[in-house]
């Protein structure tokens, strides 16, 4: 099967992945430090694609200083801790593997003290979900959608990785197997996916929900194309290869627009081109930075 990203964007990940894997060979600490720091604007961007009202500061203050001010909601304050504690199992090297009963018990920490009644268990009986003007799948076929989508992604041995994480994460909210919390599961599960093939995670942006995330799930239910999660998921992971290449190899870090300027480079150039991937550019709290060292080739 082809690949839905051209084989340039291929060879870039591959390139990358190659000197991430190299570098991090023995800077297994470093990397892992790397990860922690991203934990709350992972959680805090995954809570705010389901709306949470809680800011990357709020995420922050409840994750980092144990400090919850009074006007959070409680259910808010769950899904931030919870999230969290998740992605913490997820970076462990004895990480759980892709299983249905691994679903059901991140489910089950990802929904605790929230609503225990459905944590950790599909939708049954008259248990319908709708997303947006589709209906999830029908609560009685539920564990047997997941069980063979499962089965599909392990014995799919052809397809390039990011298209069987992309139909997969698309096939997956389709059915919307749960209750409550799809949306945080799906994105934890391409994060198992990518991690269990030896890849960094990923962060998909809140801020860019609306043109670059939603509509890709109404194009998989109107068409079963599934290539616009292929192209963004390629270009979240350039993105997140580039920021642990210059974390374990720069002398310096700096904003992008900072470097746009010391190199002669309008902003709104080296920002689409950040957005691209043609520089190895990559966002942190929101805001882009680069290796300060980097020189476009003339």
């Amino acid at each position: 099967m082809c690949s839905m990203i051209n084989q340039i964007t291929r060879d870039k990940i591959d390139a990358l992945a190659e000197k991430y894997r190299s570098l991090s060979h023995d800077n297994s600490d470093a990397v892992s430090q790397i990860a922690m720091t991203e934990i709350p604007e992972m959680v805090y961007n995954s809570n705010a694609i389901e709306n949470s009202t809680l800011t990357l500061k709020d995420t922050e203050d409840i994750l980092i200083r144990d400090k919850i001010a009074k006007d959070y909601s409680v259910r808010e304050v769950y899904e931030a801790k919870n999230l969290a504690e998740i992605t913490v199992k997820l970076l462990d090297t004895d990480a759980p593997k892709l299983s249905v009963d691994m679903m059901l018990k991140l489910h089950k920490i990802l929904l605790g003290s929230i609503d225990n009644k459905i944590a950790g268990r599909f939708r049954v009986g008259k248990e319908w979900v709708r997303i947006g003007a589709n209906l999830g799948a029908n609560p009685s076929f539920v564990p047997g959608l997941i069980c063979e989508l499962v089965e599909k992604y392990f014995a799919d041995n052809e397809s390039y990785f990011l298209d069987k994480i992309a139909l997969f994460h698309a096939e997956f909210e389709q059915i919307h197997p749960f209750n409550d919390g799809n949306g945080r599961m799906g994105r934890v599960l391409i994060n198992q996916q990518l991690m269990a093939l030896d890849l960094p995670p990923i962060i998909i942006p809140n801020k860019d929900k609306h043109q670059d995330y939603y509509p890709l799930f109404d194009e998989h239910v109107k068409s079963n194309k599934f290539d616009g999660f292929t192209e963004l998921f390629a270009m979240l992971l350039l993105e997140s290869l580039n920021k642990r290449i210059a974390y374990l190899s720069a002398r310096k870090i700096k904003r992008l627009t900072e470097w746009a300027k010391d190199n002669g480079v309008k902003a709104n150039v080296a920002l689409n081109k950040a957005k691209r991937q043609t520089i190895p550019a990559f966002r942190e709290n929101g805001r882009w930075m680069i290796d300060a060292d980097f020189q476009l080739e003339q």
